[in-house]
Formats: structure tokens, C-alpha cells, sequence
């Protein structure tokens, strides 16, 4: 694989995850508990989606042949989606959505952090503006993590549930594909097993606080980073990619 290739493919990596979990919060809209939250969340998605934007313009230049930013990010098949499988999960309810959006926050602000430090520019330049957002994103649902588990008898048994059924989804955002492996190795890519012992610091010291307990089990789903992906994602990428399929070409 030529370093181009590699760095298109980890570029997908990075949108994909944060294109199907911006999916994901859009759902929220009109729809959030409270107005001021309906309109956090909203926002939260938005910069998501921006970011996947920026990711997916790097990308079809990258690829050239006359991709553009929506045909990397809309015509794709389900199997050539890079996600990690936890992004994907459905809301379900406020908590399970406060509890997948507080792990994987950890996770995307240490990743950035990491990134800023790429050799590649254009990965640098994106991860630094982003970094900026998910700090505000993880305060966010660190705060949202403590004020459910440490609320009402009901609050606290839903976000408790949230994690231990979100928990097994959590590892594979530390198990690297190849590659995640190799661009790490050429310089441009992050080292997930320098991010895992920060993700786990912090995700403890936020449960500890919300008196939720770490659950156990060592089980660990996987799949997603190489295509195999759960059923949630099709029912995703019927609602993302409609409109690109109906009317081809089709512009604003």
C-alpha cells in the first residue's frame, strides 16, 4: 500500500467515526429533554459533522478521479465504513446517549491531542481546531455522566444500565487496525495504546464521581474498524444516503 493509500484510509478512520456519531446526536434535534440541551446536542453534532467535512474534502483530494466530500461520505457501501462499532449504537434513551458520547469523547479529545502532533499537515490543522470542540463536548457529558448517576434512584439505575451495555464497545476503540498500526508507524497516525491508559484514567475518575460502577466483564465487541459493522448502521447510511442515491449528482 503506497503511503498515499495508507493516509486516504486512515483519513476515513477519523470521518467515519465522527460522521455516524454526528448522525447519531442529529437525532436528538427537536426532540432533546430540555430546549437548552435539544440545542447542545444539536451543536455537538454539527461540529462533528464539521469535522468529518474536513476530513472527507482531505480525502477525495487525496483520491482525485472526481470525488468530491459527498461522494466519499455518501456512496459508499456499509462495508467500506471505518467506525468504530460504538458510534453506531442507537440512542435508545438520554442516557444511553450521554453515556456513548462521554466514552467516546474521552477518547476523540486524547486522540486529537495526539494528532496535533502529525506529520501530516492538513491531519495536524484539523485536529487542533477540533481539539478546541471536544473540550467543550467532554466537559459536556462528564457533566451530564455525574449529574444522572449521582441524581434521582431512576436516573442513576438508566445511566448504570448505559454503561454496562456500552462498556463492550468501548475497547475496540484502542484495538488497531493495520492501518492505524502503520500510519502510526510513518508518523501521521496516533498510538491508541499511549491513549487507552488516559481514556481509562479519566473515564474512572468521572464514574467515581456520577457513583456509577465499572462494570467487569472483559468482553469486548469488535468488527467495525474493518467493515463489519452491526445492523444499526445500515438503518444510518438508508437515512445519510438517500438522497445522494435518488437524485445522483443532485446540488443544492
Amino acid at each position: 500500500m503506497s503511503d498515499r493509500e495508507l493516509l486516504y484510509n486512515y483519513t476515513l478512520h477519523l470521518a467515519d467515526n465522527s460522521m455516524i456519531l454526528g448522525q447519531r446526536c442529529s437525532e436528538w434535534c427537536a426532540h432533546g429533554p430540555i430546549l437548552e440541551q435539544d440545542i447542545a446536542i444539536t451543536n455537538i453534532a454539527l461540529d462533528l459533522i464539521g469535522e468529518a467535512r474536513s476530513l472527507y474534502q482531505f480525502a477525495s483530494e487525496m483520491r482525485g478521479e472526481g470525488h468530491t466530500e459527498d461522494s466519499v461520505a455518501f456512496l459508499r457501501d456499509v462495508l467500506d465504513y471505518k467506525n468504530a462499532l460504538l458510534v453506531e449504537q442507537p440512542n435508545t434513551d438520554w442516557a444511553y446517549t450521554i453515556a456513548r458520547q462521554f466514552f467516546y469523547d474521552v477518547y476523540h479529545f486524547n486522540l486529537h491531542l495526539a494528532l496535533a502532533n502529525s506529520s501530516e499537515k492538513r491531519i495536524s490543522e484539523i485536529a487542533l481546531k477540533t481539539i478546541k470542540e471536544t473540550t467543550y463536548h467532554l466537559k459536556w457529558s462528564s457533566e451530564w455522566m455525574i449529574r444522572l448517576g449521582d441524581g434521582t434512584d431512576i436516573s442513576k439505575s438508566k445511566m448504570q444500565d448505559a454503561v454496562n451495555h456500552l462498556w463492550e464497545y468501548t475497547g475496540e476503540l484502542f484495538q488497531a487496525s493495520d492501518i492505524e498500526k502503520m500510519a502510526f508507524e510513518k508518523g501521521f497516525g496516533a498510538d491508541l495504546s499511549a491513549i487507552a491508559p488516559l481514556w481509562h484514567s479519566k473515564v474512572k475518575e468521572v464514574l467515581d464521581e456520577a457513583t456509577i460502577a465499572i462494570p467487569q466483564s472483559a468482553y469486548q465487541q469488535k468488527g467495525g474498524k474493518t467493515g463489519l459493522h452491526s445492523e444499526h448502521l445500515g438503518y444510518i447510511l438508508a437515512d445519510m444516503q438517500f438522497l445522494q442515491r435518488a437524485y445522483p449528482g443532485a446540488e443544492w
